[in-house]
């Protein structure tokens, strides 16, 4: 059973998501993850000119071939990652393989803001790493919730790109044991609701 508060809540899941990332059907579990991606990139990929990935730490799945290859497919495509900007809303920079990143203060590589020749991005779809997630049902519609590192960035930035541009994706990225219930946490009213959430066993929408 996780402890009730945030932060040892967060702190158990990170212990779990690390031992669960040393179990020897890992990779298996992985693999299924991505096949479920890519099932999404041939079904909707066609719809998104610009993909938001994420640097994978702490033993989050690692998306990057498989989005590079998606990427290379259509000369269109455009892949972005996210700086932090001081005011912990999130920017989205081009990225192509070997750019040099920085390391922020969180310790996560960062685009150079700087580089003329990446410019900044809004992008059509957005994959955000879950440490916790769960569901809830809304108005007869269910909705998928993220928990995270308890920093706020992801959802101050998705509250304004979605003013922007309402038809944004956002698909939350985790695994079947990291679903929680009320007991243990629930959305609050400031946490944005994600569209699509992938595991290991499906695509939930």
């Amino acid at each position: 059973m996780h402890e009730n508060s945030p932060k040892s809540l967060r702190q158990h899941l990170l212990k779990q998501r690390s031992a669960f990332a040393a179990e020897q059907n890992y990779a298996q579990i992985q693999a299924n993850l991505i096949e479920h991606l890519n099932q999404l990139l041939a079904d909707q990929g066609d719809y998104w000119e610009s993909l938001a990935l994420y640097w994978p730490i702490q033993d989050e799945i690692d998306l990057r071939s498989t989005l590079l290859s998606w990427a290379k497919n259509n000369p269109d495509r455009s892949l972005t990652l996210p700086f932090a900007r001081p005011d912990k809303h999130l920017n989205f920079y081009q990225w192509r393989q070997g750019d040099k990143l920085l390391p922020s203060k969180h310790g996560v590589p960062e685009p150079d803001p700087n580089n003329a020749a990446r410019p900044p991005i809004n992008p059509d779809c957005i994959l955000i790493p879950c440490v916790g997630w769960s569901s809830s049902v809304v108005d007869g519609k269910t909705r998928y919730w993220r928990l995270g590192y308890g920093g706020g960035y992801f959802d101050r930035t998705l509250a304004e790109l979605r003013k922007k541009n309402p038809k944004l994706v956002c698909i939350g990225v985790g695994f079947d044991w990291q679903k929680l219930d009320d007991a243990q946490w629930s959305a609050q009213t400031h946490d944005e609701p994600l569209d699509m959430l992938l595991t290991e066993s499906e695509l939930l929408r």
